[in-house]
């Protein structure tokens, strides 16, 4: 089986097109060229980080140039939130038993973390 991984899909570049362009190229390192074709070919995949964290902050840095993204779990296909919480109560259907899968239940956020210094580490996040 492979490794759990993410995708940042960009499913439209709203009204800021050059900002977005800028932001493509930062989160994918891709020519000004490529980054254009990249956002005129939405919806799209940009980046398939294998963190969730990664994944969230590059539909941040999308965001904050005003495209519309979404984070796709590669098990299972389903929206990953940017909150702290189970996305769906129902289960994978990705090969991976379903209390592994990070898009229904996501390790904390960052802000999360700190509170849950005491606490032993998400299992989670060693695959």
């Amino acid at each position: 089986m492979e490794e759990p991984g993410f995708r940042v899909l960009l499913t439209e570049s709203g009204g800021r097109k050059t900002e977005v362009i800028r932001a493509i190229r930062t989160v994918t390192g891709l020519s000004l060229w490529n980054s254009k074709l990249l956002l005129d070919s939405a919806p799209v995949a940009v980046t398939e980080p294998d963190w969730l964290e990664a994944a969230q902050d590059a539909a941040g840095v999308l965001e904050a140039a005003g495209a519309h993204v979404a984070v796709l779990c590669d098990w299972c296909d389903r929206t990953v939130t940017r909150l702290a919480g189970p996305l769906d109560p129902a289960p994978c259907s990705g090969p991976w038993p379903p209390g592994t899968c990070r898009a229904s239940c996501p390790p904390a956020t960052d802000w999360v973390r700190p509170l849950l210094a005491d606490s032993q580490p998400d299992p989670r996040d060693a695959l």
